[in-house]
């Protein structure tokens, strides 16, 4: 039987040596480090509660969810994806399950470090967003939780820090404390620095009297801050409005666009006074320049004196019926005509602007409609009415009087008008019937008595809002009145 020579193919060549070689060189390929080192890997896989991650260690290294971000409670998916180059900091090389232990949000925490105390060292400054609103101030991403107090944020304090949630700003490093990991910022600081020079400008480009926009950026009991550019200014409480508020909140909020009149600048102090309510026709200029003596207005009954009733005819306007205007008889106590908060029609009398004071009568209103009458004036019951020179009533833009027709292309004149028109029908309406129910309750009142009512005499001349008799500010006479209300309808053409 022959023998068999048939060599085995060699399929590897010792090339390393001995025993002893190869396992050397086997333990070359594994990176060596220990716990605290820095190390740099692939994310290969994402789970939701840890990450792990090749460093080219034995096995792959683990990073807990809580390890991935100064962030709490974050989604692993929102920090890494899988393929992503990272670097981590071994926490421990072997727990005791024998998992690599890593730690991204350390491995930041030092490289942050490093860079924030250059930073300090030269008086920088640092960005990073905003992650967390916490009592007393903002927890900002700055490669490490840095912390911003409330007071410094802005130039002044901020109440409301969540619209801050998310925001990148700049700030400049207060303290530094890496024993203790303490980082405080202030924000204040930055803005002072960057601000100043702009600041100074603007300040001297501002004057007195100028009409300014800006926005309202923060509210407080004593007014309202308004951001003009960059730079804020004051609207005290008392220049919000021209009537009386209890707070700022009531006439604006926070991100509002405004207009406003410089009322001052303090170069010195850097401080701008601003006004709201000087930008806006005062209330008692227009009630004078829409309202003329004769017309009837609807009101409420705010105060009773004894000399009269004080009558809301608009928000933040007063008129005052004086005792002897308010019924057809002798009126010993105001109270027995009407009550506090009772709507009531009254008659403009007078109107003086300068010293803010109407007066208005409240018999003269109910004589002067029938209920049951059609005769119907616009006029009376604030619509407006012009006249030229001459007398002669001016139609409405758009309106052709020889064709008692309106014009095309005026469509928006008319509904206009026409919605004025419906207005001061509507308070005819109202008036009429505020009559026929006071005419039931004097029949009813007498009936009652015994005995019709009688009709007292006409005092032929009041005090504005006093019972002396002066004549200053006095009620207008039956002939004035005729004239005037002749004038309204048009009869002196």
């Amino acid at each position: 039987m022959a023998e068999n020579n048939t060599e085995v193919a060699k399929v590897a060549i010792n090339d390393i040596g001995t025993e002893e070689d190869f396992i050397k060189a086997v333990d070359s390929t594994i990176k060596n480090f220990d716990d605290g080192d820095l190390v740099e890997g692939t994310v290969v896989k994402i789970d939701h509660d840890e990450v792990l991650v090749d460093i080219g260690y034995k096995t792959e290294g683990v990073i807990p969810s809580r390890e991935l971000s100064i962030k709490k409670d974050v989604d692993p998916d929102e920090v890494v994806q899988v393929g992503d180059q990272i670097e981590a900091l071994v926490v421990t090389k072997e727990d005791k399950e024998g998992r690599l232990i890593l730690s991204k949000k350390r491995a930041q925490y030092e490289r942050a470090w490093g860079d924030i105390e250059k930073i300090k060292e030269s008086d920088g400054v640092v960005e990073g967003t905003v992650i967390e609103a916490v009592k007393g101030g903002l927890i900002v991403d700055i490669g490490l939780r840095g912390f911003l107090p409330a007071s410094l944020v802005e130039m002044r304090r901020v109440r409301d820090l969540s619209p801050y949630i998310g925001q990148k700003i700049k700030a400049k490093i207060l303290e530094l404390d890496k024993n203790r990991n303490n980082v405080v910022l202030s924000r204040r600081q930055y803005l002072e620095e960057t601000q100043s020079e702009v600041r100074e400008t603007f300040l001297s480009q501002l004057k007195k009297g100028q009409i300014r926009e800006g926005v309202v950026s923060s509210i407080v009991n004593f007014g309202a801050f308004v951001d003009l550019g960059g730079v804020d200014g004051l609207i005290h409480v008392s220049e919000l409005s021209w009537k009386h508020i209890d707070h700022p909140s009531e006439v604006v909020k926070v991100g509002d666009k405004v207009t406003v009149e410089v009322l001052d600048v303090d170069l010195d102090r850097e401080r701008i006074s601003l006004s709201l309510k000087a930008t806006q026709e005062d209330p008692w200029q227009r009630f004078a320049r829409t309202h003329v003596p004769g017309q009837i207005v609807k009101g409420k009954v705010t105060k009773i004196v004894q000399f009269g009733v004080f009558i809301s005819v608009e928000d933040g306007i007063e008129g005052l019926v004086h005792i002897s205007e308010l019924a057809n008889r002798h009126v010993e106590n105001p109270e027995t005509v009407v009550k506090p908060g009772e709507e009531v029609f009254v008659k403009v009398i007078d109107v003086d602007l300068d010293r803010r004071r109407i007066s208005l009568s409240l018999k003269q209103a109910n004589d002067s409609v029938d209920p049951a009458s059609e005769d119907f004036d616009p006029a009376l019951y604030g619509m407006p009415a012009e006249y030229d020179e001459q007398g002669n009533y001016k139609y409405p833009e758009g309106f052709d009087p020889e064709t008692n027709e309106w014009i095309a292309g005026f469509e928006k004149q008319r509904e206009e008008w026409e919605a004025q028109y419906a207005a001061a029908h509507d308070l005819w309406e109202q008036h009429k019937e505020f009559v026929a129910k006071e005419l039931e309750n004097a029949a009813a009142s007498a009936a009652e008595d015994g005995q019709a009512a009688t009709k007292e005499e006409k005092v032929e001349e009041v005090s504005n809002y006093s019972s002396e008799n002066t004549s200053t500010g006095t009620l207008a006479d039956s002939d004035q009145l005729a004239a005037l209300r002749d004038q309204l309808l048009g009869k002196n053409k």
